[in-house]
């Protein structure tokens, strides 16, 4: 009897360590099934936004990011995510806990995009970095002074230098794959970078969403965190962005 006990004890016990502590907690990437789903119940809850779909006068003008759409909180860090965001993966091991996937995100992004007939001419966004966060407050005000430094580097951008032409004009409910050349600068370093990213129109709202990487920390001058628990950290990281633009 005793023994049954024992046993019953130490796999409630473990059943909490992995609930709490081992298993993988990070959000689904931005181009899985369950954040495809966050995104339309942001639109449906947003409503007409007043912008036309696409047809004879097609999306010709200034497109800007638009954050009333949906809302960010914690589940952001842990679940999906149905706003605008800009941030990171980065996989590292932690002493007694074991392989984690950091997940750090900002919701803090402003910028546009031009679009002239079927062709994408300007793209500038900026990430505000001092609103990056992850699951852990420790964590969060680590990178405030160490490897991103987001206390000395307070904004990240991305500038598209070269047009992205889409071959015609997406029709509602259309998705489209573009590549976005241009210059990303984070930490003060700025790199010419290509981004796979995938463009849909909804309701009057262009909603951008896609990944960079597996990216080099070190091309961006930017330190592995250093802590008593972290028993190593990843070289590179994956970045992802989710952006919904409405015309003004």
């Amino acid at each position: 009897m005793l023994a049954v006990g024992a046993a019953i004890a130490f796999a409630v016990v473990a059943f909490f360590v992995w609930f709490l502590i081992i298993r993988d907690t990070s959000p689904a990437s931005v181009d899985s099934r369950a954040a495809s789903d966050a995104r339309q119940q942001a639109l449906d809850e947003a409503g007409d936004t007043g912008t036309e779909p696409a047809g004879s006068e097609g999306l010709d003008g200034l497109w800007t990011v638009d954050t009333s759409i949906g809302s960010f909180d914690e589940a952001c860090l842990s679940d999906v995510c149905n706003t605008s965001f800009a941030g990171f993966r980065i996989d590292e091991v932690l002493a007694r806990f074991g392989a984690k996937t950091v997940v750090g995100r900002s919701p803090g992004v402003s910028g546009s995009l031009e679009i002239a007939g079927a062709t994408i001419t300007n793209v500038d966004i900026v990430v505000d970095m001092t609103q990056l966060i992850t699951d852990d407050d420790r964590r969060t005000n680590a990178i405030r002074s160490q490897a991103i430094e987001t206390g000395a580097f307070p904004e990240a951008s991305f500038v598209l230098s070269s047009p992205i032409q889409l071959g015609s004009i997406p029709a509602e409910g259309e998705s489209v794959t573009v590549q976005a050349t241009g210059e990303l600068t984070i930490r003060g370093v700025t790199r010419t970078e290509t981004i796979d990213l995938t463009a849909e129109l909804s309701g009057g709202v262009i909603v951008v969403f896609g990944q960079l990487g597996p990216i080099l920390l070190a091309d961006f001058d930017i330190d592995k965190p250093q802590a008593a628990i972290v028993l190593s950290v990843e070289d590179n990281a994956i970045m992802e962005l989710q952006l919904f633009f409405t015309q003004q």
